[in-house]
């Protein structure tokens, strides 16, 4: 068990859960957010309309539905504003507090994508290093496999970098 890297489409994997990059409302945006709830079918929908949102940096859990992921994690990323206002230790918390919960859950697999760098604009490279870094401090103590999903060439690059150094 240990962190690897795919790319592609983070609704086609067969993992016990994926990782939503999701905004507070929890009902669906953008991105892979929007890509999410198309897969998964409005049953996801309707589940995360009972969970009062969520704030940045926490993450809840819900059922796959149409996924082929047992269970999804949506989890609340912050969005850039340059560093100064708490972002990497939001985003820390964001894989943290997945991780977390993927474990209390009986996750043994579970699939993240790049939370934040999309229209939320946080540096990709700062944000691989804060994902690594978290999931790797994660894994001392619990055994998990967790899998980074890049939707493009850099970030797998990325990704393959720093998880090899």
């Amino acid at each position: 068990m240990g962190i690897g890297v795919i790319r592609g489409d983070i609704t086609k994997l067969e993992v016990d859960a994926i990782v939503n990059a999701a905004n507070e409302t929890l009902l669906g945006g953008g991105g892979v957010d929007g890509a999410i709830h198309k897969a998964a079918g409005k049953d996801l929908l309707a589940e995360c309309k009972t969970l009062g949102g969520c704030k940045t940096g926490e993450a809840k859990i819900t059922n796959g539905y149409r996924l082929p992921a047992k269970y999804v994690i949506h989890t609340v990323g912050p969005v850039w504003h340059g560093g100064e206002q708490g972002e990497p230790a939001l985003l820390a918390e964001c894989y943290r507090n997945s991780l977390c919960l993927a474990q209390k859950n009986g996750i043994k697999t579970i699939a993240f994508p790049a939370i934040s760098t999309g229209v939320y604009g946080y540096p990709k490279e700062q944000a691989a290093v804060i994902a690594v870094n978290t999931i790797r401090d994660f894994l001392k103590d619990h055994n998990m496999e967790i899998i980074l999903t890049a939707f493009g060439d850099v970030d797998e690059k990325l990704y393959q970098k720093l998880i090899t150094q």
